[in-house]
């Protein structure tokens, strides 16, 4: 088990190393150190799918790899290799396919496992609080995005393609941001997104503040 973590871990590293769109190493790590403790709220204790779906969840990621059909191949070829069954592979593909914002835009939310909601749950937590914001602006950086201009107002996106058009980074905390913490799934992920978002709003108070003089 612990010798298939490691070598996962290393794939997610190998492929996410050098990311520059905050899709890196360090957050699939983050999110699978979220999970694991709201895996341990949620009670349950062999954790091996959860950990592997949250190191793997942004290795076949069409913001960061343009040819996802070969990265999925390079996936599931992998897994094998560590003799995961096909029902394993198979919950680990629905989990990381199936947990994007940007999907639900089209297809609403996806009917997840415990699993799943849990690794949603901590991948949305770490797109909030003082890590969310540096994120949002490191991708907002990486996209050629505007800061802010006041007289571009937030939008609602209906499909992800649209959601994928430049905003700006200030309005991206109201595009996606503040709607993930009614979006979670666990009780303690609510609590933890809520922590966050209260954290993000005084950032924005201080922000306009600061913009306005």
């Amino acid at each position: 088990m612990q010798n298939n973590l490691a070598a996962i871990r290393g794939y997610a590293k190998e492929k996410l190393g050098s990311d520059r769109s905050g899709h890196d190493f360090y957050h699939v790590e983050r999110v699978a150190k979220i999970a694991g403790k709201l895996a341990e709220e949620e009670g349950i204790q062999d954790i091996l799918l959860i950990e592997a779906a949250s190191y793997l969840h942004d290795v076949i990621d069409d913001k960061v790899f343009a040819d996802v059909k070969s990265e999925k191949e390079a996936l599931k070829k992998f897994l094998k290799g560590l003799s995961f069954s096909d029902e394993s592979i198979n919950e680990i593909f629905d989990i990381i396919e199936n947990i994007s914002f940007s999907k639900e835009l089209e297809l609403g939310k996806a009917e997840l496992t415990l699993a799943g909601q849990i690794v949603q749950d901590a991948d949305r937590i770490d797109a909030l609080g003082a890590i969310g914001i540096l994120r949002t602006a490191y991708y907002g950086g990486h996209t050629q995005s505007p800061l802010y201009d006041p007289n571009l107002l937030p939008q609602e996106f209906k499909t992800k393609e649209e959601y994928r058009q430049k905003s700006t980074v200030i309005n991206h905390f109201y595009e996606k941001l503040f709607k993930l913490p009614a979006t979670m799934n666990t009780e303690a992920g609510k609590a933890e997104a809520q922590r966050r978002m209260v954290f993000m709003e005084e950032f924005l108070k201080r922000f306009y503040e600061e913009w306005n003089l």
